[in-house]
């Protein structure tokens, strides 16, 4: 029972949706950088492409872009029949592609709604139902394929900022659909958990606080004052935990959402609904 029979990734095929920018390029890294084949996708294709490129350039070893809107039946199906040119079976999903959008509660819109609720619940269910051929492929009772939903702590508790009311709910749906699907595929050996993150050095969180997503220049002290631990994540801590995921040390683990977060659900957030200033 070594390290390594545990929680080697070596020579597996994993997916990272969204995996251009962000938690997914975190999570992606670390797989390429343990001797996985990884697959990214992202809507916008030179981002993609050139994730792809600095990756493989770091790490060695094969990161494939593959461009595609996820939200929408028509880009998973593109995106699959890609991948299938490529492979035959699939190790690990990462359902990681999601959609925020703003406004005030009293005029949000419609069209803001139902974009989050497509990226941030019809896409990852489709795109798991899609690869689900793949996915059995890779699996058997001693190996199972594994899919990791990238929820949120605001799918958990309620967020601090008040103009994000679609975004909380669709990740509070995803998790349950995660329980969902873990139920369905459990026998198939294809086995299905969640995590939760917290707060992380990304594009959308810069937005939040007001960095207008250039992460590097991002005054991320007001995130930092939210959180227990006093800081944000770091990149190997949302990808070690999606290693874990990943490896064969988490064989036993079926249905779970595992926050990532530095106490920031179990230890209590200090923050006022009026959001950060």
């Amino acid at each position: 029972m070594k390290l390594n029979d545990l929680f080697s990734v070596e020579g597996k095929v994993v997916i990272v949706t969204g995996g251009s920018r962000g938690i997914g390029e975190m999570i992606a890294r670390g797989f390429l950088a343990n001797g996985a084949r990884v697959y990214i996708s992202s809507r916008t294709a030179d981002v993609c492409n050139a994730t792809a490129e600095r990756l493989q350039a770091d790490y060695g070893g094969q990161c494939v872009s593959i461009p595609a809107d996820l939200s929408a039946l028509e880009g998973i199906d593109g995106f699959v029949a890609e991948f299938s040119s490529r492979e035959e079976r699939l190790d690990v999903l990462v359902n990681n592609a999601g959609v925020a959008a703003g406004g005030a509660l009293e005029d949000f819109p419609e069209e803001s709604w139902d974009r989050v609720m497509e990226g941030n619940v019809k896409g990852p269910f489709f795109t798991t139902q899609r690869l689900l051929p793949y996915l059995e492929a890779a699996a058997s009772d001693d190996s199972p394929a594994k899919v990791i939903n990238i929820g949120s702590v605001d799918g958990v508790k309620v967020s601090p900022f008040p103009s994000v009311s679609s975004y909380g709910p669709s990740k509070a749906a995803l998790h349950q659909l995660t329980r969902v699907l873990a139920a369905h595929l459990n026998q198939r050996n294809v086995l299905v958990n969640a995590i939760a993150p917290g707060p992380f050095p990304t594009v959308m969180l810069s937005r939040g606080f007001g960095g207008g997503g250039d992460v590097e220049n991002t005054d991320w002290g007001k995130a930092r004052d939210l959180n227990p631990r006093g800081r944000v994540g770091r990149p190997e801590e949302i990808a070690g935990l999606a290693i874990f995921l990943g490896s064969h040390a988490s064989d036993y683990i079926v249905g779970e959402v595992i926050t990532c977060d530095g106490g920031y659900v179990s230890a209590g957030a200090r923050f006022d609904l009026r959001g950060p200033e």
